[in-house]
Order: structure tokens, then sequence, then C-alpha cells
């Protein structure tokens, strides 16, 4: 059960993240609009979790640089 959790979270990560990107790219969302900030967040830290199962440690890594860097947008929206 525990690996089609892990596979689950992988793939709807991925949805999220082209998800946002394409949008983004077609201009039907802003990259600073909250929702694709979280769809980046929400999508990193599921593969995270894949790519640390899977030990795809240098995936991971980048994975962990993408969700800190969308917590940190999340962070100046809230400032600003």
């Amino acid at each position: 059960m525990f690996e089609i959790v892990v596979e689950v979270l992988g793939w709807i990560g991925s949805v999220l993240i082209v998800g946002a990107y394409g949008l983004n790219i077609l201009g039907k969302l802003s990259s600073n609009a909250p929702a694709y900030i979280w769809m980046n967040m929400i999508g990193g830290l599921f593969f995270i979790v894949n790519t640390v199962h899977h030990h795809a440690y240098p995936s991971a890594v980048v994975n962990i640089i993408w969700v800190f860097i969308a917590i940190y947008s999340i962070i100046n929206r809230k400032k600003s």
C-alpha cells in the first residue's frame, strides 16, 4: 500500500508542477499568483517523498530547493 501512495504522490506532484508551468506559459496563471506558488510547493513536496523513496537524491535536492523558493515567495507575499 505504501508503494502505491508514494507513486500516486509522485504523479500528483508531476501534474501540479507541469500544470502550473503550462498554465503560466499559456498566460492563464501568473507566476505571482498564489495558486501557481502553492501548486509548485505541494508538487515539490510530493516529489520529495517520491524521489527520496526511490533513492533519487539529486532530484530530491532540486525539489527541496523548489519548495524553499515557494515558501520564500509565500512569506514575501504575506509581508506585502
